[in-house]
């Protein structure tokens, strides 16, 4: 090897060995000062970053168990309601005596192509294909529009229908009241009412969860004589000596909008508009199996 050679591979090796490390980016930021708008900026993206993570997994982990607990919920209220349920019971076994199935409401015959465990009304009152709109005219319960199709809740005994359970909703003073009301075997007589969703004013309007007042409703009939359904919530309480309090109920005090409210939406549901043909077929099958 030349002098010249020998020199230029020395240079090399002393430049190679003098090279100095290229920082990471990582290390960049450790190094940065803690006081250092951008590294705040920076710790704080990261930290959202890593929670959105956590929160989207836990979300999609606990969506099984959500679903499951709303249904309990939802099957838990109808078992009160129809004066079925048990503490400490379970209540998938006492749902066993209660049976679900879906009604066309326009025809009031049942809908032998929907399976009732998996038709969502709610979610079928927001679709155009599913729903109807209704004129402003009719929209008494204030609803604006409703699915065509509706879950009924029967309990039987000897093979012959007991209580029809009816999910109603309606709007009150400040949101939609989503509850059910159960009918004793004439479709006609109200053997319980009881809302499960609502956002009434506490002490006032609320006050539809109070059991003192669900206790008004078993015995008060729906229809008149002419078949439109008559039921109300005065103002103030029955008059117990005139005809018509059969078809009446105390008002809640202080919540004439809400009390106003309860008595539109059942108008609206038990009329031809909701479940009265289905109920007009139940009450020319009395006694017969449905």
């Amino acid at each position: 090897m030349s002098e010249n050679e020998s020199c230029a591979t020395s240079n090399e090796k002393t430049s190679v060995q003098g090279e100095q490390p290229v920082p990471s980016a990582s290390w960049n930021f450790l190094k940065m000062s803690n006081d250092s708008t951008a590294k705040t900026i920076i710790v704080a993206l990261l930290l959202c970053l890593v929670c959105s993570v956590i929160v989207s997994t836990a979300a999609v982990a606990l969506k099984p168990i959500q679903l499951k607990n709303k249904s309990l919920d939802k099957k838990r209220n109808i078992l009160q309601v129809a004066g079925l349920y048990q503490e400490g019971k379970s209540i998938e076994n006492l749902f066993q005596q209660v049976e679900a199935k879906v009604v066309d409401l326009a025809s009031g015959e049942y809908a032998t192509d929907l399976q009732p465990g998996m038709f969502d009304q709610r979610k079928a009152a927001k679709d155009p294909q599913q729903n109807i709109v209704i004129p402003v005219n009719q929209d008494i319960a204030h609803i604006k529009q409703r699915a065509k199709h509706a879950t009924v809740y029967l309990v039987k005994e000897h093979q012959a229908i007991k209580y029809f359970i009816l999910p109603v909703h309606g709007y009150g003073l400040w949101s939609t009241l989503y509850g059910f009301v159960v009918l004793e075997k004439d479709a006609n007589t109200i053997y319980g009412l009881q809302f499960y969703e609502h956002a009434e004013t506490p002490g006032l309007g609320g006050e539809v969860d109070n059991p003192s007042w669900r206790a008004k409703w078993p015995g008060k009939l729906v229809y008149a004589s002419s078949g439109i359904p008559n039921i109300e919530v005065v103002r103030g309480t029955v008059d117990r000596s005139r005809p018509e309090a059969i078809h009446q109920v105390d008002g809640l005090a202080g919540a004439t909008l809400t009390s106003r409210g309860v008595s539109d939406l059942l108008r609206y549901w038990l009329s031809d508009q909701g479940f009265g043909p289905y109920l007009k077929i139940a009450r020319s099958r009395l006694g017969e199996s449905l």
